[in-house]
């Protein structure tokens, strides 16, 4: 009983809704609709920096960015199967004054990307080619499911997708693994599992494609699993109507379970898009597709990092690194100098001139999870120094403009880079 009452006042004080709202990071309004979010500006940084980290990376590994439209042809859902497969709980069409013309909200971003590889031709030499994009989709959750950030009805995958040949299929497959591991260490989510998703056997009229095409699909994830070997569970009746799967789920501080990462092998979406490439022989080749999304959405990573860390962000995702104190009016101008110094640094801070104690200064920076407080009174501006205080810590001392001004900067960067 004191156990499951711990776990649910840490998991109020930690609901990610109270935290976000608390740090100005989200909203949500009735009038623009429920599962809607809106994002507010340190909201936008915050996800912003998750953004150009994933997309270095990316860039790092070959992939290109792509932008696709947020709305789709409903004939290119019924292409890619999805409209058959979810239609009924999708959002209704949109239709047009063109007679017969019917678009949908974009639920997914793969058949855009589909028509992206298809608008050229490729060689064998040119593959394989990795399309990535920050996609917007909208799935029309029931009411009764929607849950702050975590189940919403608009939310942006760090969707990507790899067209290669199938010698290919295995080594990109592998990685992916290793990018979505990279990726879980330097946010910080040690403890995770795996799960390798596949078709329920007695069920194959729920999939679409040939026996064939699964076998393939499914034997080069167990492979992929076992040369890098991985320890995973096998779940039936868990894949993808188009192809199986490998899930990531991440256990947060309070022991609970999250799915996160994702990595599919698709044989049949080339197929149905009718995708190829001029293989050696100068002959048509299908290509196979691989869907990947190690955040999974912000959204949902974003509320899920929220309550991991109840808000006490690794130093590199704070919108704001540095809040100065002034102690009075009398020390504004002395803050200033400061705050240009840290500016030139590239230090994210800001000033705190309200008239206000410095008591009531301190508690508000603390609520706001600021992770530096620079406290400025009489003795430190005589002598040109800078009293620091560290969020959750308390008083680090005394230092000179210099040194102090250093040991933020290396702190800052020093966290970061052990990262990499």
């Amino acid at each position: 009983m004191d156990k499951s009452v711990h776990f649910l006042k840490e998991n109020e004080n930690q609901d990610h809704r109270k935290i976000g709202k608390k740090l100005k990071f989200f909203v949500f309004s009735d009038r623009v609709g429920t599962g809607l979010p809106l994002w507010l500006p340190k909201g936008v940084f915050f996800r912003k920096k998750l953004e150009e980290f994933l997309t270095n990376i990316q860039e790092k590994s070959g992939y290109e960015m792509v932008i696709t439209p947020h709305i789709g042809h409903k004939k290119l859902y019924v292409k890619s199967g999805h409209w058959d497969k979810y239609g009924k709980d999708s959002f209704k069409t949109i239709r047009t004054p063109r007679k017969g013309e019917e678009f949908i909200l974009k639920p997914m971003n793969c058949p855009h990307h589909c028509e992206i590889y298809r608008s050229q031709e490729w060689s064998y030499r040119d593959l394989p080619v990795r399309f990535a994009e920050f996609g917007t989709v909208y799935r029309y959750e029931q009411s009764g499911e929607l849950h702050g950030l975590t189940r919403v009805r608009s939310f942006t995958q760090d969707d990507a997708h790899i067209f290669c040949t199938y010698d290919q299929l295995l080594e990109e497959f592998k990685k992916v693994i290793n990018l979505v591991f990279y990726v879980f260490r330097y946010l910080g989510f040690l403890d995770y599992t795996v799960r390798i998703s596949l078709r329920d056997p007695k069920k194959k009229e729920n999939y679409i494609g040939s026996e064939i095409n699964w076998k393939n699909a499914e034997y080069a994830i167990l492979k992929a699993v076992e040369q890098e070997k991985i320890n995973a569970s096998i779940n039936y009746g868990e894949a993808a109507f188009y192809g199986p799967k490998l899930d990531f789920l991440i256990k947060d501080s309070l022991g609970r379970k999250w799915q996160l990462g994702t990595i599919q092998v698709d044989y049949n979406l080339p197929e149905r898009f009718d995708l190829f490439y001029k293989g050696k022989n100068n002959k048509k080749h299908r290509p196979v597709m691989i869907h990947r999304a190690p955040f999974g959405s912000l959204e949902r990573l974003i509320a899920i990092m929220i309550e991991h860390t109840k808000g006490n962000f690794p130093l590199w995702l704070v919108p704001l690194q540095v809040i100065i104190l002034p102690i009075s009016d009398k020390y504004i101008i002395y803050a200033k100098k400061i705050l240009n110094l840290m500016l030139k640094y590239d230090i994210r801070v800001s000033t705190d001139s309200r008239n206000e104690n410095i008591s009531k200064k301190i508690r508000d920076a603390e609520d706001n999870k600021i992770p530096y407080m620079v406290i400025l009174g009489e003795k430190e501006k005589k002598n040109e120094l800078i009293s620091i205080r560290r969020h959750g810590i308390g008083d680090l001392g005394i230092f000179s403009i210099t040194h102090g001004v250093d040991k933020i900067f290396n702190e800052i960067n020093i966290k970061t880079l052990k990262l990499l």
